[in-house]
């Protein structure tokens, strides 16, 4: 199954803890920084529009782009709740990561939530990028975070289990990775457990979701192949550097 195939449905709720304020504003506080003038961005990999909205409540322009239809539906049917004045600012568009062309540049692109640990092979990498460099106005920024390999490497992918409920459906995930140290991977075996309320049943959903741990040195070589230099990297959601115990990193980037 595809990733985010089955898995779109329930990310609302198996993310509803995960804090999209505090996300944008830590991103919107980068580009501030990094691109004082920055107006308009691209977000690559968008998912439900969390963090798009988000940010367009900051008073940004925000043009999201996801491969999953799914999650799109679920992005664009939260444009009906919120204010018209945020909702102008907010537009979605289904495209891979890979290989969309949107038409526009943008003062600046971002690619939140590990979207960039999902490009797991070497190819995957450099199209990614190259559609990041293909977007970006002169001097415009990339912001991304994903997983650090020196942090995956000491702390090492364990075994999780997550339970959420709401007045419909009670979900139980269990995720078993697999770690793949000599091609940079983890394979995370996800098992999603959704019994509804109203009927007594329970579905069973199965999906793996590849994921590709990047260190600084191949992140930089990636940059200046396609047109960007690394101008720093953060641990995620602080302003420290990354180190072995930071499993997100956050890197941020410039067009030559």
């Amino acid at each position: 199954m595809s990733v985010f195939a089955a898995y779109s449905r329930y990310y609302d709720l198996l993310y509803r803890d995960k804090d999209y304020s505090g996300e944008a504003r830590y991103v919107y506080e980068l580009i501030r920084k990094h691109a004082s003038g920055a107006k308009n961005v691209i977000e690559i990999g968008c998912g439900t529009g969390g963090h798009a909205l988000e940010l367009a409540s900051l008073g940004l322009r925000v043009h999201g782009v996801d491969r999953s239809a799914g999650m799109l539906e679920a992005a664009d049917a939260k444009l009906d709740t919120i204010e018209p004045e945020t909702r102008a600012r907010m537009r979605f568009t289904q495209g891979d990561a890979r290989s969309v062309r949107l038409g526009e540049k943008a003062d600046a692109v971002i690619s939140l939530f590990h979207v960039m640990s999902y490009q797991s092979s070497n190819a995957d990498l450099t199209a990614s990028f190259a559609t990041v460099r293909e977007h970006l106005a002169p001097d415009g920024i990339f912001i991304f975070d994903c997983w650090y390999g020196p942090a995956v490497l000491v702390e090492r992918p364990s075994v999780t289990i997550k339970r959420l409920e709401d007045i419909a459906v009670s979900i139980t995930r269990i995720a078993e990775p697999t770690l793949n140290s000599a091609q940079n991977l983890v394979d995370v075996n996800y098992t999603v457990l959704v019994y509804d309320r109203k009927s007594g049943t329970v579905e069973t959903l199965r999906e793996t979701h590849r994921m590709r741990y990047l260190f600084r040195p191949e992140i930089e070589l990636l940059l200046v192949a396609n047109g960007m230099s690394l101008v720093t990297a953060y641990e995620w959601m602080t302003d420290r550097p990354p180190g072995e115990h930071s499993w997100a990193a956050c890197f941020v980037a410039r067009a030559a």
